[in-house]
């Protein structure tokens, strides 16, 4: 472990990691990381993980195999945003710590690009099932990545003069046989005009079989699926939205922000002016309206370990609501009769508490809860109808929010 130490301390300049991670977190020291592999260790050997506390930041995983003969060890560096390797000198620096890693390490395949274009080859499947996969591994130029390390073997089967006549940027022979092949000088670059034709004439010079306009479109076609796209969401649920999105594969999100940016949520309608609200018609009203606060305590104490701001009962509480039903899948991943008998009633109960809590709001008491009422002034919301369409499905989540209903009301 002593060189992969020594790389990484030498050349991960603006990334490197303060936290080793094995049975428990530690600034990271030459000291804690020998610590915490020691702790991790088992017969089959000892995973740990590498992490930044501040930007850029850093989720670096390495296992280190010891019941295989000889040992083995496996490195993924995930390093974001993508744009810190813009700069040519930390991408030369990155490619030097990677091949000192490929002159020390025997290695049958190493990479590295832009993680959401990654996804968006299929790798490392590249279309097959997962036995094929298992068996073969990286047996042929599936993919050329910005940076690449072929191993001896894939060299040999490709033809050691055609792997070291590739027209890159860098191509280097390792002392063990390896080949690191670079495409492009900066990493940031990689969806370029430029950097893709150099990606396609490297793969059809590695794989001649290929066909250079097709292999070409197929990169521009993932280019344009990655262009940056500005949110431009209704504005009452951008705050939900830029959390929403965040929770999609990284390959995805500029088509999502494109969906939400041309979607726009149905007007809120659970209202009544004011002359037409249906008046109490219960004989304790401080009873009733005792048993809407027990029902929103329901939902505090259903909730509150994953969204510790349900306490507050403020409007921001209303989104985290949104947020956490629509990851969970609420609608989906509960019982229909649970979701309609508990969970509607206390979300319904809850909005009506922060209508009543912020925007001066009167409950108006009804012997049968879904006509429950609030009063803001000249208009009366229905915060149980509101909750029950809520809870119908994901999309019902976005399209009848809560948030949305809040930022409603407060207009009137």
């Amino acid at each position: 472990m002593e060189p992969f130490l020594q790389a990484l301390e030498e050349y991960a300049h603006g990334w490197m990691p303060d936290v080793v991670e094995g049975k428990r977190r530690r600034k990271y020291s030459r000291a804690s990381f020998w610590k915490a592999l020691q702790e991790s260790r088992d017969d089959n050997g000892a995973p740990l993980g590498l992490y930044r506390t501040k930007w850029p930041a850093l989720d670096m995983s390495l296992w280190l195999w010891l019941e295989s003969q000889p040992s083995k060890l496996d490195i993924t560096i995930n390093v974001k945003p993508l744009s810190f390797f813009a700069d040519e000198t930390r991408c030369h620096r990155f490619v030097e710590m990677v091949r000192a890693w490929a002159s020390r390490y025997p290695v049958s395949h190493a990479m590295a690009h832009s993680m959401a274009d990654t996804e968006l080859t299929d790798s490392p499947d590249f279309g097959r099932d997962k036995e094929t996969r298992r068996r073969d591994g990286f047996d042929k130029v599936y993919e050329v990545s910005w940076l690449n390390v072929f191993g001896p073997k894939l060299v040999e089967s490709v033809g050691r003069e055609r792997v070291l006549s590739t027209p890159a940027w860098r191509v280097e022979e390792l002392p063990n046989g390896s080949v690191l092949l670079v495409l492009w000088p900066i990493a940031a670059d990689f969806a370029s005009q430029e950097a893709r034709e150099a990606q396609a004439r490297a793969h059809v010079h590695l794989r001649p079989e290929l066909h250079w306009p097709t292999v070409l479109r197929t990169l521009r076609e993932r280019s344009a699926t990655l262009a940056p796209v500005e949110p431009r969401f209704p504005p009452d649920l951008a705050p939900l939205l830029s959390r929403v999105v965040d929770r999609f594969a990284i390959h995805e999100r500029q088509r999502k922000i494109a969906e939400f940016n041309a979607w726009r949520p149905p007007e809120p309608d659970e209202w009544l002016p004011l002359r037409d609200a249906l008046p109490p018609d219960v004989e304790d009203p401080e009873r009733v309206l005792a048993s809407y606060r027990l029902l929103a305590e329901h939902l505090v104490a259903m909730v509150h370990s994953d969204v510790p701001s349900i306490f507050k009962q403020t409007p921001e509480s209303l989104t985290d609501l949104d947020f956490f039903f629509w990851r969970e899948d609420f609608p989906e991943t509960r019982l229909r009769h649970v979701l309609d008998e508990h969970v509607v009633p206390a979300v319904g109960a809850y909005l009506g508490q922060v209508l009543v809590e912020h925007l001066g709001g009167q409950w108006l008491p009804r012997q049968k809860l879904g006509e429950a009422q609030v009063r803001v002034g000249q208009r009366v919301w229905w915060p149980m109808v509101r909750a029950r369409r809520y809870l119908r499905s994901r999309q019902s989540l976005l399209d009848f929010s809560l948030s949305q209903l809040f930022l409603s009301a407060e207009r009137f």
